[in-house]
């Protein structure tokens, strides 16, 4: 194709630009993180702000807390699961026209953010931090106290390029515990594993995401493996898959000996086995994490705060300004550890502590002989920022009892 026909989608006067970028994709053989895309192509988020996916329909998390242990509590795990790959994978092409390449973000770069209490559903934290650049690692806990539930996980992304396509094997896992009401009752506790990536669209610079191989989630006596099957050059469904769940030997209670749910996950779903009817539909309506106000206390690395100028360029097409901040910020963080290694230190991290092995994901991983039989650690260490106290419920309608 010539560059005239390259990138139909892109402005006409980075055609040029954005030609180039795909020949410098083609050719090269590292992580194609490092790469620096065109801006127009940027997102105005960084990365750190992408765990707020997981929760933007909040009413799926707190259900999960009010499902009976056991099957009924495996499904409300599963069905909460796919109704956060809409907002994770889609959103961005329903609001900006195509997937954008988010910020790379800085070494100890946070994001801090809360949903409300609704309907006695409680209130919902969420806690961010980048713990690594080189390679890029997030970090993040999601809290529902009132109800019991944590999710901590961390995710990074190893990304290569194929038949046109970026691959992005997505490294890392999700640990999610239920603490009943009653204290004396066991904590049930959930593995998630993260699906791949498979960027297209490329070539006519309209960039999408379809999910692809597998993700599992395994615990309260169940194991479930999500095949995920997008769209191909001739046949499928964009964005479908098919889930199935069976008891874990030993452990599985009265539940059916196998489900099976098919559908599209940006859409809605169905059971075809071990029940019957729908099982999931994803409505337009969401609810957008709210960020905290920015206090001195959150630091000069919230991620809001860092890069306001790089949003502001890339929301108003200034890429001269967005340029600027953004190699300004870049070469600060070069500096920062440039000085650190002349001083023999290392950065520390604010809200997580690295552990090489995670024995919650070996124990629960091994169930479904997944590789790799281990798996790196951040645990949080259970310093939520003061701001977060005063995130109460809103008042009761007057008249309400």
């Amino acid at each position: 194709m010539s560059t005239e026909e390259v990138g139909q989608a892109v402005p006409a006067s980075q055609r040029g630009s954005w030609s180039s970028f795909l020949k410098s994709i083609a050719s090269f053989s590292g992580d194609l993180s490092s790469l620096t895309a065109p801006p127009f192509i940027l997102s105005p988020i960084s990365l750190t702000e992408f765990p707020a996916y997981w929760c933007e329909r909040p009413e799926y998390f707190a259900a999960i807390a009010d499902a009976k242990p056991g099957y009924e509590r495996s499904i409300a795990v599963l069905r909460w699961f796919i109704s956060t790959l809409k907002d994770q994978y889609t959103s961005r092409n329903d609001e900006m026209g195509s997937e954008k390449k988010p910020l790379n973000p800085v070494l100890g770069e946070t994001f801090f953010g809360t949903w409300p209490d609704k309907n006695g559903r409680g209130v919902t934290e969420l806690l961010v931090e980048q713990v690594s650049h080189h390679p890029p690692i997030t970090a993040f806990v999601i809290e529902n106290k009132s109800k019991g539930l944590r999710l901590t996980g961390h995710n990074a992304q190893k990304t290569s390029f194929s038949a046109g396509s970026i691959i992005v094997k997505q490294i890392g896992h999700a640990v999610l515990t239920v603490q009943p009401k009653d204290t004396s009752l066991p904590v049930e506790t959930f593995l998630i594993t993260l699906p791949k990536l498979r960027i297209d669209g490329l070539w006519y610079g309209s960039p999408y995401i379809e999910l692809t191989d597998f993700s599992h989630i395994i615990g309260g006596g169940y194991a479930t493996s999500i095949e995920f099957k997008g769209k191909g050059y001739f046949s499928g469904r964009s964005h479908s898959f098919k889930a199935t769940s069976i008891p874990i030997p030993g452990q599985g209670g009265a539940g059916p000996k196998e489900v099976v749910i098919d559908g599209t996950w940006h859409e809605s779903s169905k059971y075809t086995k071990g029940g019957s009817g729908s099982f999931h539909d994803v409505h337009e309506h969401k609810e957008v994490v709210k960020p905290l106000e920015w206090t001195e206390e959150l630091g000069e690395y919230e991620t809001k705060q860092l890069w306001k100028l790089v949003a502001k360029g890339i929301r108003e097409g200034d890429f001269e300004l967005a340029s600027r901040e953004k190699s300004r910020i870049e070469n600060e963080q070069r500096q920062k550890r440039k000085d650190e290694t002349a001083a023999g230190s290392k950065w520390e991290l604010r809200f997580f502590e690295k552990q090489d092995s995670d024995p919650t994901y070996e124990q629960l991983a091994r169930i479904a002989k997944l590789t790799p039989p281990t798996e790196e650690k951040y645990a949080f260490k259970g310093n939520w920022p003061s701001n977060f106290a005063t995130i109460v419920a809103p008042p009761a309608p007057s008249g309400s009892t």
